[in-house]
């Protein structure tokens, strides 16, 4: 499927030889540069339905990240969405031990680690379907930051993906639902829209990105668990993330009020 690829994950700038897409025009991630954002009144606060709901899944190790099924009874709708998005997995990017991983960087700062849950139009019944769709596939893209203190909503996680270390492994997950992942409602209200593709092969242009301002608290510790698993070869996986592509003159937009904080506004929000 799309959503894997064999050991050129390694390597992305070789993915353009093996997929004729990944070599597109608007591609993923990028840099946003946020004076050239420009602000959008339609980007209103995205409708979350059923992300509270307790679910129980599974979490693998595609040989590329981490990865877990979500039941579609999830799904995002309003901020500029044309309809309605069900949620159908989460996974993650990141670098080695807590250094810089993230997918997007903002202003040129790559956070340690991006959170991706991957949503299509809630009358497609298959991805593969959903990807031929220029805007077929909802991401939302969320920033980690280093905290002093362990994140309590994340130990279920980290402790299961200490589990899966070796490709193709996989461990039953604790019930968990996809509020307690991601910042609070009032808290995701900023953030960053542009049209884009897959981060992996095979890199299809069927994305409506939204990328969140808010980032979410983990400890060094925690961060560092991801570094632990393995990928296809049995390295050790640590910097699965592919490099920002050109932006090609797209517009990313962004949201309006409330205004962006200085940083050190930001820190002392609650999560």
């Amino acid at each position: 499927s799309q959503f894997t690829c064999d050991h050129q994950c390694n390597a992305p700038e070789k993915w353009d030889h093996a997929f004729k897409e990944c070599a597109g025009k608007y591609q993923s991630p990028i840099n946003i540069v946020t004076r050239k954002t420009l602000k959008d009144e339609r980007l209103t606060p995205i409708k979350f339905k059923n992300y509270q709901q307790i679910f129980r899944s599974t979490i693998k190790n595609n040989g590329h990240s981490v990865q877990v099924g979500v039941p579609h009874l999830s799904t995002i709708s309003g901020g500029g969405l044309q309809g309605i998005y069900k949620a159908v997995q989460f996974h993650l990017h990141w670098g080695n031990n807590g250094g810089p991983g993230s997918e997007h960087t903002i202003d040129g700062e790559q956070y340690p680690m991006e959170l991706h849950i991957v949503h299509m139009k809630s009358h497609y019944t298959d991805l593969t379907t959903a990807l031929r769709d220029p805007e077929g596939i909802a991401v939302l893209g969320f920033f980690y930051e280093k905290s002093n203190s362990a994140n309590r909503k994340y130990e279920a996680i980290i402790n299961t993906v200490r589990n899966v270390k070796a490709t193709n492994s996989n461990t039953s997950l604790p019930a968990i639902s996809l509020a307690q992942l991601i910042p609070s409602e009032q808290n995701l209200t900023s953030y960053y829209r542009y049209k884009g593709s897959l981060t992996t092969p095979g890199c299809a242009e069927a994305v409506v990105w939204t990328v969140f301002e808010k980032p979410i608290p983990l400890s060094m510790d925690q961060l560092g668990a991801f570094s632990d698993l393995q990928f296809h070869d049995g390295k050790q996986m640590m910097g699965n993330f592919r490099p920002v592509q050109p932006l090609n003159g797209r517009q990313v937009y962004c949201t309006s009020p409330p205004p962006f904080l200085p940083l050190s506004l930001k820190n002392q929000k609650a999560y």
